[in-house]
């Protein structure tokens, strides 16, 4: 098969003019890592993806593969240890990541919004709900008085919040925690954000509520036509939500597809070990994958998933496997492809 090096998302190659999804926000060969006290740390290597315009994109993997910090990165929430080295960041036409602190101030929130992983602790306790919704409507909407309520309370009435014009003069602590995310998101919509992150947006919340917030989500993808990036290790969301997937390991994507292909012919052996170790309706035993994803600081040649890898070659223990062509739109950097 073709090898393709260096990668980037095959959609953002003209192989159709009709019916081509318009990207939104590219992601370019990034590279990124933290100064430890034993020295300069790899964490990305060359991570590219795209989000397209009403479309769903989900990064998944095990925890500590790299999908947060990627996101951090397009917003620029990056601890102070952490060091882009290399790549680009394209929205609206520049690369963001040249911008200045305050360029990045109109973006974040306005243009490109986050739901955090803990709606528990993402609202301030001191101040009402409503307090904090209208706070954002000023900054980046420059809106007040009776026009800043009434667009707060459209924004909870899309996310089905009861009785807005009651709830948003409660505080965080009487509401639950599916509610709290929802008000979360109406943060994100009342500024009419063109992107959506999504960081692990279900975590803590029953799966009734899970439904209900990935419902919403859905809703507001269809119908604004927001770009969505989600991030997860929930296998079962992906399946039932995402257009399209990506699959990190140890700071490395090494497999992207539609989501619908994904799920029926997953090609990379750590992707199918993912998938067989879903729940089934079939009563046979969880299947595992031995060992343990390697931290930063541990240093291993060639292919990073290899000492887990139950199709493992010579090959694999000397050279990083680039992305080769499944299908059209479907990559996997396994060497099983060559």
């Amino acid at each position: 098969m073709k090898q393709l090096f260096p990668y980037y998302p095959i959609h953002i190659f003209p192989f159709c003019r009709y019916n081509k999804p318009m990207t939104i926000l590219d992601v370019k060969n990034l590279n990124l890592g933290f100064n430890c006290e034993n020295g300069f740390k790899q964490a990305l290597y060359n991570v590219s993806f795209s989000l397209d315009k009403g479309k769903m994109f989900a990064l998944v993997g095990e925890s500590g593969c790299g999908k947060t910090i990627s996101a951090m990165s397009i917003l620029q929430l990056l601890p102070k240890t952490a060091k882009i080295t290399g790549g680009e960041i394209i929205y609206d036409g520049k690369n963001i990541l040249n911008c200045t602190r305050k360029e990045m101030q109109k973006i974040r929130g306005a243009k490109i919004a986050l739901i955090p992983q803990d709606p528990m602790t993402s609202l301030n306790p001191l101040y009402t709900v409503g307090d904090q919704l209208l706070e954002v409507l000023k900054i980046h909407q420059n809106l007040e008085g009776k026009e800043a309520f009434n667009k707060a309370v459209d924004a909870f009435e899309m996310v089905q919040i009861p009785c807005p014009k009651i709830r948003l003069k409660s505080y965080p602590h009487e509401f639950s925690g599916g509610m709290k995310q929802r008000a979360i998101i109406a943060m994100a919509l009342c500024c009419n954000a063109e992107i959506l992150i999504a960081d692990e947006p279900t975590t803590a919340l029953d799966v009734t509520i899970q439904a209900q917030i990935m419902n919403i989500l859905k809703k507001i993808k269809e119908q604004m036509k927001t770009a969505i990036l989600l991030i997860t290790h929930d296998l079962a969301l992906v399946g039932e939500n995402a257009d399209e997937v990506s699959v990190m390991y140890a700071g490395r994507i090494i497999e992207n597809a539609p989501a619908n292909e994904f799920f029926q012919t997953p090609n990379h052996p750590y992707s199918i070990a993912l998938l067989n170790a879903l729940p089934s309706n079939k009563n046979k035993l969880l299947e595992t994958i031995q060992g343990h994803p390697p931290s930063i600081h541990q240093i291993i040649h060639g292919c990073k998933f290899h000492p887990r890898c139950n199709y493992c070659m010579d090959i694999c223990k000397q050279e990083v496997p680039q992305m080769f062509i499944i299908e059209q739109k479907h990559h996997s950097a396994c060497f099983l492809n060559k």
